[in-house]
């Protein structure tokens, strides 16, 4: 049975696509979804520079996110954009913590609870990521990877700001690599968050927040996985430059 919270489904589009491309997916492919937006959240992050043109576009209900943010304020920091710039052009979102940042950039769990804390601070919302690679799931780390990460975002964050963070699940090993966590899988982790969630907050928030998976999924094994009880949507990567994210966005809104 599924909750009452609103679901979810994110589109990172990550560091691809032309100004064209990206327009284009914006008329033949965003603008013709329909969906209730009472009970759905669509929110998708082209790269930054696209952003304007996009949000132009943009027809119906779909929102747009940031794909990250600066750890400092405005200043002397060259090449950085900062949280205040983003909600400064009409932008509510931003994905954190996302597993390339990590890896590709250096981005360890207690910079990425402080990025959290400055985003909330300046009015985004957050869709904070979190998710273990292959090796750390073969030696049964799983729970303490997610643990760790999740607190380390937890100690710079209120008991009120969890209201405006989407906790993405995203096991490394199912990023683009064609795997996918079973439903069983996905199930079992978003599970153990919620009740760590309890742990380290309370139970209204346990209850309350979104927990969206992400890794490879598609429009096949959507309807499959958002049918589980602690799953509330998705962040989906390459799919999402695809038609099948209006199959991933209708298996929610069917839900």
């Amino acid at each position: 049975m599924q909750s009452t919270r609103k679901l979810f489904v994110g589109g990172n589009w990550k560091c691809n696509t032309t100004l064209e491309k990206s327009v284009n997916l914006v008329e033949t492919l965003l603008n013709s979804l329909s969906f209730n937006s009472a009970k759905l959240d669509v929110v998708i992050a082209p790269i930054f520079i696209h952003i304007p043109a996009l949000k132009s576009g943009i027809k119906n209900a779909v929102q747009i996110a940031a794909q990250n943010c600066s750890l400092t304020s405005q200043g002397a920091y060259t090449g950085e954009i900062a949280a205040d710039q983003i909600k400064d052009i009409g932008i509510d979102w931003v994905i954190l913590g996302h597993s390339e940042r990590r890896s590709y950039f250096g981005e360890d769990s207690e910079l990425v609870g402080k990025k959290v804390k400055i985003a909330l601070a300046t009015g985004l919302k957050v869709i904070a990521c979190i998710g273990e690679k292959l090796e750390e799931r073969e030696a049964g780390n799983t729970f303490d990877v997610v643990k760790n990460q999740l607190t380390a975002i937890n100690k710079e964050v209120s008991h009120e700001d969890w209201k405006n963070i989407v906790i993405a699940y995203e096991p490394v090993w199912a990023i683009g690599t064609g795997k996918v966590a079973t439903p069983e899988q996905a199930q079992e982790v978003h599970e153990y968050i919620r009740k760590l969630m309890v742990e380290i907050n309370n139970s209204e928030i346990a209850e309350n927040v979104r927990i969206i998976y992400g890794g490879s999924v598609n429009g096949k094994n959507s309807s499959e996985l958002i049918g589980k009880e602690d799953i509330d949507g998705f962040l989906v990567g390459g799919a999402s430059l695809k038609p099948e994210f209006a199959d991933i966005v209708k298996s929610c809104d069917s839900n």
